[in-house]
């Protein structure tokens, strides 16, 4: 069995590696070669088998079809230009998460062997602007260039699935919470800096009103679900390849609520409310509540306590407060 995981260098993708480090198989197959890929090369993990790592713009068509060359068994596609970036910078966006992808789909297409390619969506594909809850049948209505770029991804897996290039896998992600590190450029950092930050000391601002939901999961939650993804026949999906994720529908109020149990009320105080307009159109724009039947069915799993999150975090990523 041999996997890449490109975007490989982000947390996602690292943690994913380090998942399948621990498990060493898939499919039900001995991992032989692990592959991390993304902009800078990846640092690689601790593995009973060869992790390789390799820098790469998904946007270089040539540097894509060199390193998918080789005949991968499972791909997995996590690269993206995140959400704010995407709508700041119209040009990113389209280079990396339309013209990327495609590159990706295209280098699959050429080969003789047919891959598993696990495609990473985004909820943000749906909108408020269709009834809710979401259903994975509900049209995608994106507000936004990210949300359009991934949906467009999205068909065309199914295409390439139908036409049997790949044995596409779309995951529809929610916001995944509590996020390690510095904020990124994503419109939905902030789920993440206002508990990470205040647990280990510092200050953080919240840009929303306290009212404000968001479809998220856990870190530990979503990357199982991602191998688990991989796992399932294709021909369970149907002609509909992707799905959403399982998450949890949440308010501002209720996670900050959460922290304060978790943490005490002088952690809390470490939250500062500025509203920030632009933050707020983008996150408006996306859709808190979905419907995650099809997924559960394939044995999918979701969090049910946002408590458990914020410890899981503290246990596993958090640095010691400043």
């Amino acid at each position: 069995m041999r996997i890449l995981i490109i975007g490989g260098g982000g947390f996602v993708g690292r943690k994913l590696a380090e998942r399948l480090a621990g498990n060493g198989t898939l499919r039900g197959e001995t991992i032989a070669h692990l592959a991390l890929a993304d902009l800078a090369e990846p640092e690689p993990v601790s593995a009973p088998f060869p992790v390789t790592a390799h820098a790469l713009d998904i946007a270089d068509r040539p540097a894509v079809d060199a390193l998918l060359a080789s005949d991968w068994d499972v791909i997995y596609h996590l690269a993206a230009v995140v959400s704010a970036q995407a709508e700041a910078d119209f040009v990113a966006g389209m280079r990396t998460n339309f013209f990327g992808t495609f590159n990706i789909l295209e280098a699959c297409r050429e080969r003789v062997h047919t891959p598993v390619l696990v495609y990473a969506s985004s909820v943000a594909a749906y909108s408020t602007d269709v009834p809710q809850p979401v259903a994975d049948w509900t049209a995608t209505t994106p507000q936004t260039s990210y949300g359009t770029q991934k949906a467009v991804g999205e068909l065309l897996l199914n295409d390439y699935s139908r036409r049997g290039f790949v044995d596409g896998r779309g995951a529809r992600l929610p916001t995944v919470v509590v996020r390690p590190g510095a904020p990124n450029a994503a419109a939905s950092s902030f789920f993440s800096s206002i508990i990470r930050e205040p647990l280990q000391g510092e200050p953080a601002m919240c840009p929303v009103d306290v009212s404000q939901e968001v479809w998220l999961a856990s870190p530990r939650v979503t990357v199982g679900n991602l191998v688990s993804l991989a796992e399932i026949e294709g021909e369970a999906l149907g002609g509909m390849r992707t799905l959403s994720l399982p998450g949890m529908t949440i308010t501002v109020e209720a996670m900050l609520e959460a922290l304060r149990a978790v943490a005490g009320e002088n952690v809390l105080g470490l939250v500062d409310h500025g509203r920030d307009p632009k933050i707020e159109e983008i996150v408006r724009g996306w859709s808190a509540r979905l419907e995650a039947d099809r997924a559960l069915a394939l044995g999918l799993e979701r969090d049910e306590d946002f408590e458990r999150i914020i410890r899981d975090f503290m246990a596993t990523d958090m640095r010691p407060p400043a």
